[in-house]
């Protein structure tokens, strides 16, 4: 706790005044929210003392901003709802940072406690709604403890798993008076980003998971979003490269390792290049930071049973949850790779040497898997089919660039097919609940984050109807993104889900075709509608060109159900129709 006196404020303010002035201390990047009456004196503090406040159009944005610009930084992402339909309009978006571990701190109003359960004005039992959705749910009774709370608030968002923090702030805490002393505004400065706490794991785990790894033949890492939530990319390069490993990730941990890597086999679980197959034949399961659910898994159909697994996670409880564990190992992902490092160094060269035919299996496996897509990544057709539109991204984007992927549609192709140029959180989906409409605010969010690096968002057109009347936000804001809206007038997970399961029969699937770039345009904003495939390179270049406000690529894509997801899931059709069923 290194802030000077002359940082901390003193003398009598209201609670809203002490919350923005912690803010400040503890450096609060842009906060996303709508005000109301409640939290007038927060409002009121955040210009007088410096914070950058930008109002929302739907407080679930100003959530899903917040997260994004949590995963480019590891920074608590900020944001704040009202009383009532403000707080309540916050739970999708805290639940994605929940299930992604994504640091938040959320602040929400409340009602007078002189007159609560009287029926005031948007009253809600929200404390109740909100707790299950947030890592901590903090109530603040008196004013006099705001900086106590908010140094908790930080202390509990980047800790272990990283997660959201909620502040529930009654009116007459927020708008209350009380005497402060500089001593009370002070915060741990190893608190303001994650991870701030690191755990190594048990010694004698670490060496019986040596021990499995140096007789294995053929191990593989299989990682997920905890890489980046530990800043573990140069660990994991390092044990991969040293000791010839072949590593395949979630759609959160794309980019553990570079894509370009040699060692990198791609995603595996539910969509997969090569990675599925070389796990069927593994010996040796190595799996950082990644909770082995449904998705990474196929429906728990991978891995074999038979394969040893070595799982390292900083949530213990994770441990042996979905499947049995030969090694369980409690501990930061970086830290735990660390020990791997050191515990192996001895034998790296000679299990690079024994390992040199099985790695030699990846290129050409990456070639035949490349020659049978080549027809789609380079198809001329009309409407673009989303293979190309993935391989355009792949050929036209910087290495620096971030691509911000919404649920559904867009976030399966492009976890599959796009490529990261090198290590660290690059492509930033919204896995933790996986809702669509996240790709615009996020893409917000990861521009105010990195405003000198290309931004480019891609989402569905049914998500960016959700989420379109904060295009304005992001044309306020300065954001110069890029938003790609993936055009087939229908909500096109769920149409390709009815083609292969209802033989065709189509319910509630179809939207009506817009033109998002003329609408874009009316708002002020960059629009260019992409038809030809030909076009989608030059107009990508154009977006990425325009650094004050977003430009609106409307890429109108493939109609055709069967052609609308990478590959469908027979396993997991038969399994829905069995559940349908029963």
């Amino acid at each position: 706790m290194s802030q000077t006196l002359q940082n901390r404020p003193s003398g009598t303010m209201t609670g809203g005044r002490a919350l923005a002035e912690m803010l400040r201390i503890a450096g609060a990047g842009p906060m996303f929210g709508m005000g109301g009456f409640q939290l007038l004196p927060f409002y009121d503090a955040v210009g007088l003392v410096g914070l950058t406040h930008h109002l929302i159009n739907d407080e679930r944005c100003g959530a899903f901003a917040a997260d994004a610009y949590a995963r480019v930084t590891n920074r608590p992402g900020i944001c704040d709802g009202t009383t009532g339909p403000g707080a309540t309009n916050l739970v999708t978006g805290l639940i994605e940072s929940l299930n992604g571990g994504i640091p938040i701190v959320a602040i929400a109003g409340n009602t007078n406690r002189t007159h609560s359960w009287k029926n005031m004005t948007q009253e809600a039992r929200q404390v109740e709604i909100l707790r299950p959705a947030v890592k901590e749910l903090i109530r603040i009774e008196l004013t006099s403890r705001v900086p106590e709370l908010v140094r908790r608030a930080f202390a509990v968002a980047t800790s272990g798993r990283p997660g959201p923090v909620l502040l529930d702030i009654p009116e007459d805490v927020a708008h209350g008076l009380h005497d402060f002393s500089p001593e009370d505004f002070v915060i741990d400065e190893t608190t303001l980003r994650a991870p701030a706490r690191r755990i190594r794991p048990d010694r004698s785990g670490v060496e019986q998971a040596a021990r499995l790894i140096a007789k294995a033949k053929r191990p593989m890492l299989l990682t997920g979003g905890g890489v980046h939530l530990s800043e573990a990319w140069d660990a994991l390069t390092r044990f991969a490269e040293a000791h010839a490993i072949p590593v395949a990730h979630t759609m959160s941990g794309k980019g553990g390792i570079a894509c370009s890597n040699p060692l990198n086999v791609g995603l595996f679980g539910r969509y997969s290049r090569i990675a599925n197959d070389m796990i069927e034949q593994a010996d040796c399961l190595i799996v950082v930071g990644c909770k082995l659910g449904e998705i990474a898994t196929k429906r728990f159909s991978l891995p074999p049973a038979h394969i040893p697994i070595i799982h390292l996670d900083i949530v213990a409880e994770e441990l042996g949850r979905c499947m049995p564990t030969e090694v369980p190992l409690w501990g930061d992902a970086r830290a735990g790779l660390e020990d791997f490092i050191d515990a192996l160094s001895d034998s790296a060269a000679a299990a690079r040497t024994a390992r040199a035919d099985y790695v030699a299996e990846i290129a050409p496996r990456m070639k035949t898997w490349e020659d049978g897509a080549s027809e789609r990544l380079n198809s001329p057709d009309r409407p673009v089919h989303m293979a190309r539109l993935c391989r355009e991204l792949n050929r036209t984007l910087p290495e620096d660039a971030l691509l911000v992927a919404d649920g559904g549609f867009a976030g399966h192709w492009t976890g599959l097919l796009y490529d990261t140029k090198t290590a660290g959180r690059t492509f930033i989906p919204d896995r933790g609940f996986a809702s669509i409409g996240y790709g615009l605010p996020g893409g917000m969010g990861a521009c105010l984050a990195a405003p000198d690096r290309p931004v480019v968002a891609i989402s569905g057109d049914g998500g960016f109807n959700m989420t379109l009347g904060d295009l304005e936000t992001a044309r306020r804001a300065g954001c110069g993104l890029s938003v790609i809206v993936v055009n087939n007038a229908a909500s096109g997970y769920v149409k390709a889900l009815q083609h292969a399961m209802m033989g065709g029969r189509y319910q509630s699937a179809d939207l009506i075709e817009m033109d998002y770039a003329a609408i874009a345009r009316t708002m002020g904003c960059g629009g260019i509608r992409v038809e030809d495939p030909a076009d989608l390179a030059p107009a990508l270049r154009r977006g990425m060109e325009e650094r004050d406000r977003p430009t609106v690529i409307d890429v109108v894509v493939t109609r055709d159900p069967s052609q609308m997801l990478p590959a469908v899931d027979n396993r997991l059709v038969e399994i829905k129709k069995g559940d349908r069923v029963a």
